[in-house]
């Protein structure tokens, strides 16, 4: 149990996609202009990481590596395209405003990173509860963000009012620069507080930044990037 409480830690706060792997910054930025978004794209891409690691991972014995990463787009695509179609049928003003972005979720580097990184070498219930940690994450982060510049750009949550009435809206906020500013801000309070939190235990400063390149992620304790080199290298000289 203490393992998969691990799990939801380690996506919520430890290796949050957003604010510490800096991951699906395209849907990050362009969905967040509301709350309402943010909450629904989370959602979306929550469901479609749990599902998809719960049959990625107990498949993972009869997928043959090489097509394993044609085999996982499937998987997941299969899913985001019911998430698509019951999002049209129940939340038909969510799914226009969210537009594009809901079938790009299948190119989603934090779900195919999961895939890769933790549920192809896990057994099923630790790679549910890895989906619903890294799928909760990454709802937070956008919500965060998004909720931010609602407030900022429109004076609203959720499309209540929340500031005065004499409050004067910062168009921008809800602007694409608007997301570059959040997101930096919110970024830079983050690393501020951790440098905080190490001066008093006299640690290195862990600060948010993108360790490896990776759309994958760092999952394990390997860098999926150097495995991935690895065999490579290896292919090659086999042929």
């Amino acid at each position: 149990m203490n393992k998969l409480i691990e799990r939801i830690k380690n996506g919520v706060v430890t290796e949050n996609p957003i604010f510490v792997q800096v991951l699906a910054m395209c849907p990050t930025l362009a969905v967040t202009t509301n709350a309402k978004n943010a909450l629904g794209m989370g959602l979306a891409a929550t469901i479609v990481l749990i599902f998809s690691n719960m049959i990625i991972s107990a498949l993972r014995k009869f997928i043959p590596d090489q097509i394993r990463i044609p085999a996982y787009i499937v998987i997941i695509a299969s899913f985001v395209t019911i998430i698509e179609m019951l999002m049209n049928g129940y939340v038909p003003s969510l799914y226009k405003s969210l537009g594009i972005f809901i079938p790009l979720i299948v190119v989603n580097c934090v779900i195919l990173g999961r895939a890769e990184a933790y549920a192809s070498k896990n057994s099923v219930l630790p790679s549910i509860f890895d989906g619903i940690g890294m799928g909760l994450g990454f709802t937070v982060a956008l919500v965060v963000i998004g909720t931010f510049r609602e407030i900022l750009g429109a004076g609203t949550i959720l499309g209540f009012q929340a500031m005065p009435l004499g409050y004067k809206p910062i168009s921008i906020m809800i602007l694409a620069p608007g997301a570059f500013f959040t997101m930096g801000g919110l970024m830079a309070l983050l690393n501020y507080i951790n440098i905080k939190k190490a001066e008093k235990t006299g640690e290195a400063p862990k600060r948010l930044e993108h360790n490896c390149g990776s759309c994958s992620g760092c999952g394990t304790s390997e860098c999926s990037v150097e495995e991935s080199n690895e065999k490579t290298t290896i292919e090659i000289k086999k042929n």
